[in-house]
């Protein structure tokens, strides 16, 4: 059976979420709300609204809002149930038991434990006579037995399915070790193992669960050479940092971010306790918000190659607007005994310079401004015009996208330095870049704002609305009722007749808690609605709306929403060219 309603109304009640949010957010009143920065996506300037009278948060920025609970999904990545919870175990309140959620909880948990116990057999067989070879290939790596064993480093014996039978015979079923990511499906129904002949390094997340594995394949092998769990319940690449768990305590100021995960092995084993890496794949916003949250300055050592480069430079753009002091660390060129340069990633750095060598490098690593101008002034001929110019070009366009006037002189005049021309002029360049970037804007904005039906439209694509007169008639009913849930005695309506289901569902829901005697806010909604649902409703109810003609302004809205039901609902005339003016017509009082 699903949670209560009248527990989920008792739960908003004791959660106030300005509190909630706080927890997370640093909030300062502003007018009737508070405000901060959004922890949903990168800005600089808060857009980020929690509305005590309403009891919901809401970006202007990425437009994602909702209750409290709807924020603990978003913030914790939890389902519903799971926020509630957390939630309820914050509020000190006993969840009833909910038969029907406790499945998918079972498979949650049935996963972690799964992985654990692969854990352990892959350590266990990295000590026994058929781990030789991945032993050796850690040796040759020179790391340690005792990071081998604080990382819980382990070996995927190369049978198909050594793993499988060993689990299952601890109780585990084919479609558990599955749905964990250990095994694969085979033809005739039977499963195998995922990982085979490999490496295995388990990930633990933040909270000490081993929530899946990386693992690299044995030299002269052939197949993938890194291969992760697959997305699973407990397994999400986009929201996994490797090594966090271990980083999160450490006392140094910054975290450092690399690519490989014998790197961050490495490192950890010289004395950089503070080292993470993202989980094969390319660092993304998700994982700029975690980081944001246990440290506030970030330092990229990415391999010193052209890929390595290109990487950093990607990132940078990624966290330009992230609430982290950037900095960048480049490994010094190495090159081979004919002077061509070679690959060096911070592994190979630390074994062949010692902790010392990188420390220096760390304290001398460049803030993410400095690093651009490097990049640029290493790939310019400054000896010639044209050189110049070019070199000019680029600077001129990166010292213009900084916000703050001050790094603009400052890297400014480092620019104009280095080109050998004033600062004034070169300031002057920048802004006249400047203020193009702001005519484009103002031009883009001007075509929005002359398209009104375009700017009423849901952010999402799915939630679309067909007929925008009757949708703008149907938000102002779910705020009326929402500001004064007495107006549904009014609201002579049905939800069939909404036009936009998104809405017409919202009313169903809300009418139906309303006859029950439950709470009618639209926090209580987050078990119903989709997280692109409640978003766009949190946006509907933000826009102002009066109580002081309550009644009359109910009565307009159902009158428009009959209105355009009833044409909906007319035959149709037959007529292309008629029915083409009429569309057009209504485009036009749609503008107005």
């Amino acid at each position: 059976m699903p949670i209560p309603e009248r527990f989920i109304d008792e739960l908003v009640a004791r959660s106030e979420i300005s509190d909630v949010v706080g927890e997370y957010v640093h909030l300062t009143p502003k007018g009737s709300n508070l405000w901060g920065l959004c922890p949903f996506h990168n800005e600089k300037t808060p857009s980020f609204s929690v509305s005590r009278d309403k009891q919901i948060y809401h970006c202007f920025g990425c437009g994602k809002g909702g209750g409290v609970i709807s924020f603990i999904m978003e913030m914790e990545h939890l389902s519903f149930p799971d926020a509630v919870r957390l939630l309820a175990k914050r509020a000190g309140m006993e969840v009833p038991d909910t038969a029907g959620d406790e499945a998918g909880r079972k498979k949650y948990l049935r996963a972690l434990e799964a992985n654990k116990e692969a854990a352990r057999f892959y350590h266990s067989y990295l000590k026994g006579p058929g781990g030789g070879a991945v032993r050796d290939y850690i040796a040759q790596r020179r790391i340690s037995p005792k990071y081998a064993a604080r990382f819980g480093l382990g070996a995927a014996p190369g049978e198909w399915d050594a793993l499988t039978r060993a689990l299952t015979e601890k109780g585990f079923s084919k479609m558990e070790l599955i749905d964990a990511g250990l095994a694969v499906a085979g033809k005739n129904g039977g499963i195998y193992d995922k990982f085979r002949s490999r490496l295995m390094l388990p990930v633990i997340d933040v909270r000490g669960d081993v929530v899946g594995f990386t693992s690299r394949i044995l030299p002269g092998l052939e197949g993938a050479k890194y291969l992760n769990s697959p997305d699973t319940v407990c397994f999400k690449k986009s929201r996994l940092i490797y090594a966090l768990n271990y980083a999160k305590n450490t006392k140094r100021p910054n975290l450092i971010l690399v690519e490989g995960n014998i790197d961050v092995i490495t490192l950890h084993q010289a004395g950089f306790d503070n080292v993470v890496a993202t989980m094969g794949t390319a660092l993304t916003e998700e994982h700029a918000r975690i980081l944001s949250r246990y440290t506030k300055e970030l330092v990229l050592c990415y391999d010193n190659d052209a890929a390595g480069k290109k990487s950093t430079d990607r990132v940078l753009g990624i966290l330009k607007n992230a609430d982290l002091n950037v900095r960048v660390l480049q490994l010094p060129n190495a090159y081979d005994a004919e002077g061509k340069p070679v690959k060096q990633d911070p592994d190979d750095f630390v074994k062949k310079f010692g902790p010392a060598a990188f420390e220096k490098c760390l304290n001398g690593s460049a803030g993410q401004n400095d690093y651009r101008l490097d990049v640029l002034l290493q790939g310019a001929d400054l000896s010639s015009d044209e050189g110049r110019m070019e070199f000019l070009r680029a600077a001129v366009e990166a010292v213009g996208a900084l916000t703050s006037p001050i790094e603009r002189e400052i890297y400014g005049n480092k620019a104009a330095a280095a080109a050998g021309i004033s600062g004034t002029a070169f300031a002057q360049e920048v802004e006249r870049w400047r203020k193009g970037q702001i005519r484009q804007a103002k031009k883009k904005e001007l075509r929005r704002d002359l398209t009104p039906t375009t700017t009423l439209q849901p952010q999402s694509r799915e939630l679309r609305y067909e007929n925008v007169r009757s949708a703008r008639a149907e938000e102002g009913v779910l705020r009326l009722v929402l500001l004064d849930p007495a107006l549904f005695s009014l609201a002579e309506v049905e939800p069939e007749q909404f036009s936009a289901p998104v809405l017409g569902k919202a009313f169903r829901l809300l009418r139906d808690r309303h006859d029950q005697g439950l709470s009618v806010q639209l926090a209580s909604l987050a078990g119903e609605l989709t997280p692109e649902e409640m978003s766009h409703l949190t946006s509907v109810v933000q826009r102002p709306e009066s109580l002081a003609n309550g009644q009359r302004a109910m009565a307009d809205y159902i009158e428009t929403i009959k209105a355009e039901t009833a044409q909906r609902c007319a035959p149709k005339s037959g007529n292309a060219l008629l029915e083409l003016r009429d569309r057009q017509r209504k485009t036009m009082e749609d503008g107005r």
